[in-house]
């Protein structure tokens, strides 16, 4: 897959418009869901059960709708092989690597400031 320029109207691309084309792909990958199947998936391929016991926590209704809303975004792609049982496979895309540097700088910066985080809430709590 080759990652095309962007040529539709600045309006698209604006974030602050509610009605941007880029609020609305904001929106659908900035939730913990995407975040952590986007972290996990990585440069591997997996099948949905490998997926759901990688994140604990999410349910398969979630795990479902986040596949398919990344797919949708071409983020990653799901292969399915004509098995019986049908094996479907995740991978992540070019434009869902790409995404992954950026969510792993997320990553890092959630490690490198846990402990001024944890002690700022406990001050905010004490008040």
């Amino acid at each position: 897959m080759v990652t095309k320029q962007f040529t539709g109207s600045p309006e698209d691309a604006d974030l602050t418009r509610a009605d941007s084309l880029a609020r609305e792909i904001f929106s659908d990958i900035a939730n913990k869901w995407a975040l952590l199947i986007t972290e996990v998936l990585g440069d591997r391929t997996l099948r949905f059960s490998e997926l759901r016991d990688g994140i604990e926590g999410i349910s398969h209704k979630m795990l479902t709708q986040n596949l398919r809303m990344l797919e949708r975004n071409g983020l990653v792609e799901r292969t399915v092989y004509p098995t019986v049982p049908p094996r479907v496979e995740y991978t992540l895309t070019e434009p869902g690597h790409a995404l992954r540097v950026t969510i792993d700088g997320l990553c890092n910066w959630t490690h490198q400031h846990l402990g001024h985080i944890e002690d700022s809430r406990r001050r905010f709590e004490a008040n």
